[in-house]
């Protein structure tokens, strides 16, 4: 690991999206004292992210929900959350339907055609099956219509829950299962004003979630973490950040909200690859 040799804190990402790059250039920056001092390395899918983590290739790896989930397992627990999002501490998956449906609650959406993100994604695919089942609806007769669509990035990249809207807007589907953000920046914003409406939000739940293996130092961490929530949206410099990582600040662990995703991992035997 990085911290051995005195050099800094090497820190994990997936490359989703072109504008990973920026974002961690600007946190690059942001760190760069003899304490905190760190660079970054981009990967292509969340199991390389993984597996680089638990080979001691990284020292920290930004994780979605599931990529945490996997880290847990593969490691026997011998991991330790660093810090959230505030965005991350309280995020739910949607399911919307055409505008004017009348529809509500768990049981109309037992008796439709549902819409599924990515199956690596927590939020639009594995969790919105596990809270479905939890309200009691039996998943399994359900017409169920899956988007897989880059696979890899855990719906990071939001193309399948536009795929899943499509479905609907295009009547393939009934419902769609959307991650909250989706929701609140497309579904219910001003791209498709009155097209769509919500029938079931379901509990909240944590998302991403830096993590390192119990082995680094909390010496070496700590500093980092510090300077990490210490980074303020009334500093311009710091709002850029965060704006592009859509944050307003970052946050401790929320342990608890993994509870619902380690139940459905075991539930749906959910692919380790992942």
């Amino acid at each position: 690991m990085s911290q051995l040799s005195g050099a800094p804190l090497l820190v994990g990402a997936v490359a989703y999206t072109p504008n990973v790059v920026p974002i961690w250039e600007g946190i690059r920056d942001y760190f760069d004292e003899p304490d905190t001092a760190m660079d970054f390395v981009l990967f292509s899918n969340y199991g390389r992210l993984v597996d680089a983590l638990r080979a001691g290739m990284i020292d920290i790896a930004w994780n979605t929900n599931l990529a945490y989930a996997r880290a847990v397992m593969q490691t026997d627990g011998h991991v330790r959350a660093l810090a959230m999002r505030d965005t991350d501490a309280a995020f739910s998956t949607v399911f919307v339907a055409a505008a004017g449906s009348g529809w509500s609650g768990p049981g109309d959406i037992a008796t439709r055609r549902l819409a599924l993100g990515s199956a690596d994604s927590a939020h639009a695919a594995i969790l919105p099956v596990h809270y479905l089942r939890a309200a009691g609806v039996d998943v399994d007769h359900m017409q169920l219509r899956r988007f897989d669509s880059d696979i890899g990035k855990h719906g990071d990249t939001g193309r399948s829950e536009l795929d899943a809207i499509d479905a609907v807007l295009a009547g393939d589907a009934d419902v769609a299962a959307i991650g909250i953000t989706v929701w609140e920046n497309i579904g219910r914003g001003e791209l498709m004003p009155g097209m769509l409406e919500q029938v079931w939000q379901t509990e909240t739940y944590s998302h991403c979630m830096f993590t390192t293996l119990d082995t680094l130092p909390e010496s070496v961490s700590a500093p980092w973490v510090a300077k990490l929530l210490a980074m303020d949206w009334e500093v311009p410099a710091h709002r850029r950040i965060l704006e592009l990582e859509g944050l307003t600040k970052w946050v401790e662990p929320h342990l608890d909200g993994y509870a619902g995703l380690f139940e459905a991992i075991a539930e749906q035997g959910v692919d380790s690859r992942w």
